[in-house]
């Protein structure tokens, strides 16, 4: 296998993990994977989100964004810049027609270690949600808690989730135009209960440049037939909204992101963000 390479090795033959045996070997793919590693990177510099010696439970839905972070996980452990230990989870819901085979087997293949959970959380959400509304809230919450428990049985200190840089921008707008809000989705943050980390490592990586990664790595993608089976979500309406703006404007999204880490409290309108008070001229005089 060799030593582990720096990200810089990719074009040199630096060896990989053997998730990557039957990756494409162009300069195209590897600029693309480099680009991918070098964000992951910066996100977890960015918002510390690594503690030497902890254990991850990154959540595995067999989508190209899950499988996308896992990949540039791995290939950062592999190469000694992430001093963790990774334990991939995919939590079967109960779907109809989930192809219960595929996940398990790709994992031992590539020598992944694992958990596959089965919980009817499909049966739930569909006898809970009335018809016509839609189904993402509760079966995030019900996900969600799923996920906090495997991470406290596994000795996890981090649950670690997929959401990119359009995630990102999207929850934003939908804050911004629903929730009457400045928002978006934290990077990292702490459960309520106060032990465990949720983190997000994919914050910088483009939606786009995820699909290109996961096609070309032929990652087995099972589609969600729960949420993914309902039109007209406000999610999508500001899916199509940011992507009207990128084609008028070709690096729109990615001036919008780093205005999300570029925040001037003194110039929006929220007092217990700036003291207002403090900022008056002297009345004195």
């Amino acid at each position: 296998m060799g030593q582990p390479a720096a990200i810089d090795d990719l074009e040199e033959g630096g060896g990989a993990h053997r998730l990557f045996a039957e990756a494409p070997s162009s300069v195209g793919f590897n600029k693309l994977r480099k680009r991918l590693l070098r964000q992951v990177r910066q996100a977890l510099d960015d918002f510390s989100m690594v503690t030497p010696g902890s254990r991850w439970l990154v959540a595995l839905s067999g989508g190209k964004d899950s499988y996308g972070l896992l990949a540039c996980l791995v290939d950062l452990q592999w190469r000694g810049l992430l001093p963790v230990e990774i334990l991939a989870c995919n939590l079967d819901q109960g779907q109809p027609n989930f192809p219960k085979h595929i996940l398990p087997q790709w994992l031992d293949r590539h020598g992944i270690a694992h958990r596959i959970e089965y919980r009817d959380t499909y049966s739930i959400v569909t006898e809970k949600v009335p018809e016509g509304r839609t189904y993402c809230a509760l079966c995030s919450r019900l996900r969600r808690g799923h996920l906090y428990r495997i991470a406290r049985e596994e000795g996890c200190s981090a649950v670690v989730l997929g959401h990119h840089r359009e995630d990102m921008l999207e929850t934003f707008f939908m804050n911004l135009f629903h929730g009457g809000r400045l928002a978006a989705m934290a990077p990292k943050l702490v459960n309520d209960e106060g032990d465990l980390e949720v983190l997000r490592p994919l914050v910088w990586c483009a939606e786009a440049d995820l699909a290109r990664f996961a096609e070309a790595m032929k990652f087995p993608i099972i589609p969600c037939d729960l949420c993914g089976s309902q039109d007209g979500l406000q999610r999508n309406a500001m899916k199509k909204m940011l992507a009207d703006m990128e084609a008028a404007t070709p690096g729109r999204k990615e001036t919008m992101i780093r205005a999300l880490a570029n925040v001037r409290p003194s110039h929006l309108l929220d007092p217990a963000l700036f003291d207002f008070a403090a900022a008056s001229g002297d009345q004195t005089s």
